[in-house]
């Protein structure tokens, strides 16, 4: 038996998984980590920290697996994308924290760009203008942070997201990312693959601090022989959270869609070899590119909040002691009382892309209980999935017949329930619900031969549950209109 490793390094915890060749899990181990949030609309995570869990968790999991370094034929890592970490090259100390794709402190560098500058920058990267994205973080660090402008001038200054920080202590200083990752920075051409020079004068920072764009699924470099594993494990596959969910959930195919259900909310189409430019709010985006063959591509509907509007409750109203009773406490109720809750915390992502909107609870009355908001924040979740998966189906002239979904909340039987009834389509949930790191996984084992193709792939895939429409819900009608007036009531909040 072969086994690969799948480190999946996302917004709030740090998981590895490994998986054998049937594409089973073998162990997994999982640490959270810290949300730093200094001021309002800044969101931060210590990437010392993050290395420190990552650390823990590769320990861990392969001393519940009972075995070794050398026992894996290759590691995937995928990750939380946008989120922008600076370093020093010499010393590989980080000369501030990683700024999350949450943040949305890069909105001042977006607001001196002409209207030119942000048509010719969405035509080239297939984005929206948003400080969503690493171009404006990385911009903002140059500009604000000294540590990091004095290293930019001696040429010591090292840009990465997630992936790229990881890889760098994995090995003796390897700098690469994927296509996949680098299409989130507002820096790559969509159709050259490069960094655009353009694009990097606009926004102020040198090539030189950035790293190498490779595909999806290669051999990039080792592991250190005497690091984490003990052994020069090949690191084969890199893929951005939302592109390794794809490759896991086997959407391989022009027309494939899925949506992962986690910190935000993602639903992404595959387009093929084509480079579908958006008219309906939706981002243009790369979906995989594995070794020599070409790039494939995707239509992405990015949500910012949907399963950290469950931790709000959780942490910040104290509604539930823990997410998972969250289900309990919206089945109390027969319906959400006419309360609706848009967690617009950040601004809207798609298709509105409003950075001026926050958050809105509305329709209370002395009746509401904290059982109508719980009840409202599951309906969010999956009305804010319809605003997206409505637009990808005018965009691709596909209409969706089913929703394979993955993720943490899939485990919520109501909330995907709700989803199935607001879509009016059915719900489909694989066996193995942590997509992600299975697609890093599956990545990095297409590159070493573990699977020698995408048939090989699509063999495994299994069904653990599925959900169908209640046809005479009101959800997708009365309901779906009440939101929308509930997302009127969250526009021009901040001047």
């Amino acid at each position: 038996m072969r086994y690969v490793g799948a480190l999946d390094q996302g917004t709030t915890s740090s998981r590895f998984m490994i998986f054998d060749e049937t594409g089973g899990v073998v162990a997994s181990s999982q640490e959270e980590h810290r949300q730093i949030m200094p001021a309002p609309g800044w969101v931060e995570h210590d990437p010392l920290e993050i290395w420190s869990k990552v650390c823990t968790v590769i320990t861990d999991a392969l001393g519940r697996a009972g075995l070794t370094g050398s026992d894996l034929s290759a590691i995937g890592i995928t990750n939380q994308r946008e989120t922008t970490v600076a370093w020093d090259r010499t010393t590989g100390k980080p000369l501030y924290n990683a700024i999350v794709w949450q943040d949305t402190r890069g909105q001042v560098v977006l607001d001196e760009f002409t209207q030119d500058q942000k048509d010719r920058t969405t035509h080239i990267t297939g984005l929206a203008i948003a400080p969503y994205f690493s171009g404006s973080k990385m911009s903002w660090l140059l500009r604000n942070v000294p540590e990091v402008k004095a290293a930019a001038e001696s040429g010591i200054l090292l840009f990465g997201t997630i992936d790229t920080w990881i890889i760098w202590n994995l090995t003796q200083g390897l700098h690469v990312t994927d296509v996949t990752n680098a299409s989130r920075t507002l820096l790559m051409g969509l159709e050259s693959l490069t960094w655009d020079g353009s694009l990097l004068a606009d926004f102020g920072i040198p090539q030189t601090a950035l790293p190498e764009i490779k595909s999806s699924s290669e051999i990039y470099g080792h592991t250190k022989s005497d690091g984490l594993f003990g052994a020069q494990v090949p690191i084969a596959g890199i893929l951005g959270d939302q592109h390794a969910a794809m490759v896991g959930q086997l959407c391989f195919e022009r027309g494939d869609t899925k949506c992962t259900y986690g910190t935000g909310n993602f639903a992404l189409v595959n387009t093929g070899t084509e480079i579908v430019r958006s008219k309906k709010g939706l981002l243009t985006t790369l979906c995989f590119k594995f070794g020599e063959a070409p790039a494939r591509y995707a239509l992405e509907g990015s949500v910012a909040v949907t399963g950290s509007a469950v931790q709000w409750l959780r942490d910040q109203l104290g509604i539930i002691q823990s997410a998972s009773e969250i289900e309990e406490l919206a089945q109390s109720v027969p319906n959400n009382g006419g309360v609706y809750f848009v967690p617009a915390f950040s601004g809207l992502f798609a298709p509105y892309w409003r950075s001026d909107a926050r958050g809105v609870l509305v329709g209370l009355t002395r009746a509401a209980t904290k059982a109508h908001i719980a009840r409202a924040t599951l309906e969010a979740i999956a009305y804010q999935t319809k605003d997206v998966i409505d637009a990808m189906a005018a965009e691709t002239g596909v209409e969706l017949s089913a929703l394979r979904v993955d993720g943490g909340i899939t485990l919520n039987n109501l909330c995907m329930q709700i989803q199935s009834d607001i879509l009016q389509i059915d719900i489909s949930r694989p066996v193995v619900s942590e997509t992600t790191a299975l697609g890093a996984a599956y990545a990095a084992g297409l590159a070493v031969g573990v699977w020698p193709d995408l048939d090989s792939l699509r063999n495994q895939w299994r069904e653990s549950a599925r959900w169908s429409p209640n046809k005479e819900s009101e959800l997708p009608t009365r309901g779906y209109s009440d939101w929308q007036k509930a997302v009127e009531r969250t526009l021009n909040w901040i001047e």
